[in-house]
């Protein structure tokens, strides 16, 4: 006679599935991967090496370094999803792998001569390897990893101080109205300088809102910072990309914050405070500074609507029926 009480047990009495770990990969996997990347960094040793040169010798791209790592990271989070893969080759990344490897590369490297294509080709190459080796549902859980790697990318000259000039105007101006505002003291924007007179007393020399003051370094850093952020939070899709947006007004608002008070230090109280390292302390409080702006406006969308789902009672019982 068959039995069908149902037969309550505990979750911890039900055996629970063996965690994915990286190791299970294998060997074989392993030397696979150190053969690609080996062939990758010859390739493209030129340009890796530019990439590599510019995040030692210019302040402003040494974020760099980190960003492989976050890549390897974001790889992390969906490592259940990735090892539990069927692997299936899609001969379509063979093509674009031949596209870029055989026709784009040397375009650049021996027609064009612009670095920074060669740096950039680098990217759809390992999406490229990627989409040949495991297919789209490879790709699709390494796309941003992959397309992360961009920030790495130090931007050309000409790019970046067309971005930079205009950024270092903006702090001026928004930098002025907020010194106009101290009594006595009378300021006025004259492209990124900014002419003082304090009491009476034309203050010289004048300041000038240096392309460290840009708010580039922190603009770049920041933004990648908050791609992970928006990423690795999980929250409505609405959410993600109104944070992702705000990385670019809160790292302004940083900059003229930094200006400004660069400025008051140096009319209020010793010039040699606003130069040199203190100049640079400064600028490295701002990144706390905009990832509390960062983190507010988080808290306030996180808080905005609330879930009003109850938790059941028995969430941790499971029914299994016994024959």
């Amino acid at each position: 006679m068959e039995d069908n009480n149902p037969v309550l047990t505990s979750k911890e009495d039900v055996a629970e599935p063996q965690e994915a770990n990286w190791g299970g990969l294998g060997i074989h996997t392993y030397i696979k991967i150190a053969v690609v990347v080996s062939l990758v960094i010859n390739l493209y040793y030129s340009g890796i090496y530019s990439i590599v040169h510019k995040w030692i010798s210019d302040s402003s791209w040494s974020h760099g370094f980190l960003i492989p790592i976050f890549s390897l990271y974001f790889l992390n989070q969906n490592k259940k999803k990735l090892l539990s893969l069927e692997i299936k080759r899609n001969y379509l990344g063979l093509i674009s792998l031949i596209l870029c490897c055989v026709v784009l590369y040397p375009i650049t490297l021996f027609r064009l001569k612009f670095g920074y294509a060669q740096q950039l080709i680098i990217i759809p190459t390992i999406g490229s390897i990627i989409l040949f080796w495991g297919g789209w549902k490879l790709l699709r859980y390494t796309w941003l990893p992959i397309l992360f790697l961009i920030f790495a990318m130090p931007l050309p000259g000409s790019i970046y101080n067309d971005i930079t000039i205009p950024m270092r105007r903006t702090a001026a101006s928004l930098a002025t109205a907020l010194l106009n505002l101290v009594s006595g003291l009378e300021a006025n924007a004259s492209g990124v300088v900014i002419d003082v007179v304090y009491k009476g007393v034309r203050l010289e020399p004048a300041l000038d809102v240096a392309e460290a003051c840009s708010g580039m370094r922190l603009l770049m850093a920041f933004l990648a910072l908050g791609v992970a952020m928006a990423y690795l939070h999980y929250r409505p899709m609405w959410q993600r990309l109104i944070l992702l947006a705000s990385t670019i007004p809160i790292a302004i608002l940083s900059n003229v914050v930094r200006v400004t008070i660069t400025g008051f230090i140096y009319i209020l109280w010793d010039p040699k405070y606003a130069q040199g390292i203190y100049h640079d302390m400064l600028g490295m409080v701002m990144l706390p500074f905009a990832f509390s702006l960062y983190g507010l406006l988080a808290w306030f969308m996180g808080n905005l609507f609330i879930n009003e789902k109850k938790a059941k009672s028995d969430e941790d019982i499971i029914i299994r029926k016994q024959n």
